[in-house]
């Protein structure tokens, strides 16, 4: 082409262009003043006070870890499970003085309870169990004694979440 030097584009020849000036380009230095690293310091301060708070008044310590060994044993302590008898083994722990006894039928009502307690007073006087400390399957058939505490139902004339049972006969 004519009226290029070497290393210059066709378009740089044309009269009127300049050449590009760079995208890139680069930001002022920003300098920390006292004011500037007092505000950042307290700020930290404050959260670490709100994290500190929080967790001392959820009952926090340093000693139990969750899912720790100290801690499954903790929650394991007085609890049997037997052929004859399963659940807490503190009966003082249940704050309710009433202790059904009937035979335990597989089977709840309309979705609340997965046992029931016969206690041959008739249908409408079924006590309808469920458990969170204990598998009931192995005592169904037999004749038991149930503690636990009264849960609120829809269907169910009495629903309680059993935390122990004992085989009478």
């Amino acid at each position: 082409m004519e009226g290029q030097t070497p290393g210059q584009s066709a378009a740089q020849t044309n009269v009127g262009i300049e050449p590009q000036t760079r995208i890139l380009k680069k930001f002022p230095k920003v300098s920390f003043d006292k004011r500037v690293m007092s505000l950042v310091l307290t700020s930290f301060l404050v959260v670490l006070a709100g994290v500190g708070t929080g967790w001392l008044l959820s009952g926090g310590s340093f000693s139990t870890k969750l899912g720790s060994k100290e801690a499954e044993t903790e929650a394991s302590k007085g609890i049997v499970t037997g052929q004859n008898e399963a659940g807490f083994t503190d009966e003082s722990v249940f704050t309710e003085k009433q202790s059904p006894e009937g035979i335990l039928i597989e089977g709840g009502i309309k979705g609340e309870g997965t046992h029931h307690l016969d206690r041959g007073l008739g249908e409408d006087k079924y006590v309808y169990l469920t458990s969170t400390v204990i598998d009931l399957q192995s005592f169904v058939g037999k004749k038991v004694k149930v503690w636990g505490e009264t849960i609120s139902a829809l269907q169910a004339g009495w629903l309680m979440d059993v935390g122990k049972i004992k085989v009478i006969e």
